[in-house]
């Protein structure tokens, strides 16, 4: 006979109570804020946890903040379950909103963006990981792992920031709004290929059979998802779609990405680049009706995505950068990611024959970090790749970018004519 598992104590219930409403509160008032200083909400949710963690809250009212913040395992674990829900399907709805026949209409010049804005910052990042002094590295982190780390780190772009900025801007009409949006996706899915291999190495040794399993490991993954998962998922929804009420189908969609973000778990591989391949695989599925995902996508990005984003924030620690080391590395890093991801997109965009301010609007869009390089570094930080200072480091990189893409691009697009298309798809749109 099982004996019964004795149920969630009366004080850490309460805690938990108390850590969720504060949290949520504050990251819903910060992020209104920034919303309204024409900064990404992203921002004033990783506030929230920055507030309340130990940089400020911490530093004037520890007594409160051991209170409130308890670093127990057991306490902390609550938190980052809710935090891991958030994010599994903040991630599986970008794939599901992912536009991949724009991607196919954006052809070649995406693909020339693209790759500059990967290759290069990607080599760059990982350069400045192997460069870097080891006294700025966690005690137990493999260099090249964290190299790579810090790579993928820098190659991302995050497409709902870029979205929302596009739109805010009314550029989604334009040409240059098409490309940007290509290429940011073609960054993205790159991107989650990249951090769910760089885990499965950071998860083992760092032999060449070892890389070449992750590798493959991905791809078997991808492979299984589009053959065999992908008919199945189909006809699931069709089915629970028949009916008509939206209930099902939202729950049936979240218990598909969590499950995809459970096989690849159990193979190694990231749950987060599981949810997104989940949410690639509903994207693709004919029949699905999105208006029944409506209230899921309400709950995720009103509630779930900001908790993450905060309880991010609770992780970060700016009193390191007090130290003039940490402090360097952090400028080093934000240049770097900076100027690797622009020159790479504007290289990249010269080669496929666009013009110069062309280069400079992609370069300029593309730069915005935010919500996946987040991801990246708690991914980091979880396996141990990352310790507090490189995490606040990462996470500061993905807040500047993401404050100071909009007015580059704002800057770039005006100099960027009209064509009689551009306006006419802006009536369409109007």
């Amino acid at each position: 006979m099982a004996i019964p598992v004795a149920p969630l104590g009366t004080h850490p219930l309460l805690i938990f109570l108390l850590q969720v409403s504060l949290l949520l509160a504050a990251a819903v008032l910060l992020g209104r804020l920034a919303v309204r200083a024409r900064m990404p909400a992203l921002v004033g949710e990783l506030a929230a946890g920055v507030v309340l963690g130990p940089s400020i809250l911490g530093a004037t009212l520890p007594g409160l903040s051991e209170w409130l913040i308890p670093q127990q395992p057991e306490q902390l674990h609550l938190l980052d379950a809710v935090g891991q829900l958030g994010v599994l399907l903040l991630v599986g709805l970008t794939g599901m909103h992912l536009d991949l026949g724009q991607l196919r209409r954006g052809g070649g010049v995406a693909a020339w963006v693209s790759a500059g804005g990967l290759v290069i910052p990607l080599a760059l990042g990982v350069g400045v990981g192997l460069a870097l002094p080891a006294g700025v590295l966690p005690a137990d982190a493999d260099r090249p792992v964290f190299a790579l780390f810090l790579g993928v780190a820098m190659c991302v772009s995050a497409i709902p920031v870029i979205a929302k900025t596009l739109w805010e801007m009314g550029l989604l009409h334009r040409d240059i709004g098409h490309l940007i949006m290509s290429s940011a996706i073609v960054d993205d899915v790159v991107g989650w290929l990249l951090l769910s291999v760089a885990a499965a190495m950071a998860a083992g040794s760092l032999g060449g059979v070892d890389v070449a399993l992750a590798v493959g490991t991905v791809a078997l993954a991808v492979v299984v998802a589009v053959v065999l998962a992908r008919p199945l998922v189909g006809a699931l929804l069709r089915r629970v779609g028949a009916g008509g009420e939206p209930g099902p189908t939202a729950a049936t969609v979240v218990v598909i990405l969590l499950l995809f973000a459970a096989a690849t778990h159990a193979l190694r591989l990231e749950p987060v680049f599981g949810a997104f391949v989940g949410g690639l695989v509903v994207n693709s599925c004919a029949g699905l009706d999105r208006k029944a995902l409506a209230p899921l996508r309400m709950v995720v990005m009103s509630v779930l995505a900001p908790l993450f984003f905060a309880t991010v924030g609770l992780r970060i620690d700016l009193t390191a950068l007090a130290r003039p080391a940490v402090l360097g590395v952090a400028l080093l890093v934000l240049t770097v990611a900076i100027v690797g991801k622009f020159v790479g997109a504007y290289v990249g965009s010269r080669a496929a024959r666009l013009g110069h301010w062309e280069g400079v609007a992609l370069g300029a869009g593309l730069n915005a970090r935010g919500v996946i390089e987040v991801i990246v570094a708690m991914v980091g930080l979880r396996l141990g790749v990352l310790d507090t200072a490189m995490f606040t480091v990462i996470v500061l990189v993905a807040i500047v970018t993401s404050v100071m893409a909009p007015p580059c691009l704002r800057y770039a697009a005006a100099r960027l004519p009209s064509s009689v298309q551009e306006r006419r798809r802006a009536e369409v749109l109007s």
